[in-house]
């Protein structure tokens, strides 16, 4: 009897952990299912394991990570912006950098936005968090299309396809709070 009792804490913990994997692969399952091309289910995985803490997170603990990894993207996508933009010479191409350092300026103040929503844990603040991360999710494709509009090749399209993917995560995520 008292190695039951010495072992109910631990069973309990074990299903928690495994109840709080089966969120994250449900997550997954979910943004999988949206999107008809093949890998995304472990690219989802992959995108979540930058961050420790979501094996054991409940939707809204995956929702605020998956924000903050979202947003550390696009800062950082703002960054490789900033540094193309100090040595570009073409002015076509240069006018298409300086609207999508707009764009992803815009992108991570939105990202801060959507974290305070999920973080007020109200309906409002979901509805909040969803409209910032439809325009986080917009932005790769509005600094495309800016490239396409001017006929030069863009040279963050890589980087834009993979945000696309890392802000689709983030609102799909949020959407099933």
């Amino acid at each position: 009897m008292k190695l039951l009792q010495a072992l109910c804490p631990l069973v309990f913990l074990l299903a928690c952990s495994t109840s709080n994997a089966s969120v994250l692969q449900d997550a997954c399952k979910s943004f999988a299912a949206k999107h008809p091309e093949t890998g995304y289910y472990a690219y989802c995985i992959k995108f979540f394991q930058a961050d420790k803490g979501s094996g054991s997170a409940d939707k809204r603990g995956l929702a605020a990570i998956a924000v903050k990894i979202t947003g550390a993207a696009a800062k950082s996508t703002a960054q490789h912006i900033a540094a193309l933009r100090a040595s570009e010479k073409d002015t076509k191409r240069l006018a298409g950098l300086k609207d999508c350092s707009e764009v992803y300026s815009q992108a991570v103040d939105q990202t801060g936005v959507a974290a305070k929503g999920i973080a007020s844990a109200t309906p409002r603040g979901r509805a909040d968090a969803v409209t910032a991360l439809s325009a986080v999710e917009d932005a790769p494709g509005t600094c495309e299309q800016g490239f396409q509009d001017l006929g030069v090749p863009s040279p963050l399209a890589s980087e834009d396809a993979e945000f696309r993917k890392e802000a689709s995560i983030a609102l799909s995520v949020t959407e099933a709070l």
